[in-house]
């Protein structure tokens, strides 16, 4: 449908000439296209931005609505697509990836961040905790290793536990 806009109908039944790619169109005008917006691109970009709000306002009619039918007894971030999805969850689900790729927790008052398998370092290459898990401290969270009076990291405790680069 865009090549049709673009580039006109077939006036004599003959096919007719794509002058340039999709692709191409797609790059920006410094980069030698058109600027067009990539519509794929641009849908999960909104998809995300639906996520998002999953994530940051889950007391909101929609979030607590798709929780209660998708991810129950999880978050957004660890949902399933789950047996017979709506049209609507396919699209906010599929948007799943890019979030997990770009988000981290930060690091306030909330017990519930998971050292091991939760994103939350400040590494801009890796968020998440490369140190192998200690067997006794599977269960640690990130307000364990608070000094507790203060709120301050625990350096000796984190010495101990993590490799230099996630101390």
């Amino acid at each position: 449908m865009m090549n049709s806009f673009w580039w006109g109908p077939k006036s004599d039944g003959g096919r007719r000439i794509n002058w340039l790619s999709w692709d191409k169109l797609c790059l920006r005008k410094e980069e030698g296209g058109l600027g067009f917006r990539n519509l794929r691109d641009f849908n999960l970009a909104m998809l995300g931005k639906q996520g998002w709000n999953l994530i940051t306002k889950p007391d909101s009619l929609i979030a607590r609505l798709l929780k209660a039918r998708y991810y129950r007894s999880g978050d957004f971030l660890s949902a399933r697509l789950g047996h017979n999805p709506s049209f609507t969850w396919k699209g906010i689900w599929s948007s799943r990836a890019i979030l997990l790729k770009g988000s981290r927790w930060r690091i306030g008052d909330d017990c519930s961040i998971d050292v091991w398998n939760n994103p939350w370092l400040r590494d801009a290459e890796n968020f998440k905790v490369e140190t192998p898990i200690m067997h006794d401290l599977a269960h640690l969270k990130v307000h364990d290793l608070w000094i507790h009076d203060c709120k301050e990291w625990d350096v000796e405790l984190l010495g101990e536990i993590f490799s230099p680069r996630d101390a």
